[in-house]
């Protein structure tokens, strides 16, 4: 399955991100027809709620047990607030673990990933969610996850802002320690996106359009690459 995931607050048509992720998921849906799932999930429009005290009262007691996996944590359950908790987490879990490709749009906000791709890393981190209970390794270490980052301004290296770049460092981090393998993460970035509307970035529209051509066809070539497992998935709809 493909799990596709907006963040950007902005309608396709102001979203170089969504606009990114969408001719990633025609390009895959045209070399993969017919042979798997499709998921969209927008984080703008269908918020994930942010964490409860119900939900790390919950997280602690699974920790306390030895990380079970999510079948096993309804019996520990406390209480309808605790319930109601698992009940916002674990289709996003479920959602996770059945992606053989996990597609994010994200773009830069405040240097770094947006307050509602945030919202959704924080719920479905939820403890031994993702760990094999009988080897003890990750069940996202052949997931394939690429994130398309759209960012204003410049941050690749050399530029001025380069160490404001909180963006890709915590992508690699947070993926690393979910177990996803470093060949399996690919990340995409789209800079200078503002350039038509930052009066400061006059003058590197060449620079854009080459950085927006760049991500295109980075694009172009991973969509049909990362085809499905070879375990036949249902039709997608």
């Amino acid at each position: 399955m493909l799990l596709h995931i907006d963040s950007s607050a902005d309608p396709t048509a102001d979203s170089v991100s969504r606009r990114l992720t969408d001719r990633f998921v025609t390009v895959w849906r045209a070399a993969h027809r017919g042979t798997a799932r499709y998921r969209h999930r927008d984080l703008a429009t269908d918020p994930v709620p942010p964490l409860t005290a119900a939900y790390t009262a919950l997280g602690r007691r699974v920790e306390r047990e030895g990380f079970v996996p999510p079948e096993k944590v309804p019996a520990l359950l406390d209480g309808p607030a605790e319930r109601r908790e698992w009940e916002l987490t674990l289709p996003l879990i479920e959602e996770l673990r059945s992606a053989h490709t996990v597609l994010l749009g994200v773009p830069m906000y405040n240097f770094s990933v947006p307050a509602a791709l945030k919202a959704w890393i924080d719920r479905v981190t939820f403890p031994g969610a993702f760990t094999d209970p009988d080897t003890g390794e990750s069940l996202l270490r052949e997931t394939r996850v690429v994130a398309v980052m759209a960012r204003g301004g410049g941050y690749g290296p050399g530029t001025p802002r380069a160490a404001c770049d909180f963006q890709t460092p915590y992508l690699k981090a947070y993926f690393g320690r979910l177990g996803v393998a470093p060949q399996h993460l690919h990340l995409i970035a789209a800079e200078l996106t503002r350039v038509d509307v930052l009066p400061h970035l006059a003058g590197l529209e060449e620079q854009a359009a080459r950085s927006l051509d760049a991500a295109r066809q980075r694009v172009d070539a991973l969509a049909p690459a990362l085809a499905p497992t070879p375990a036949a998935e249902p039709p997608s709809d």
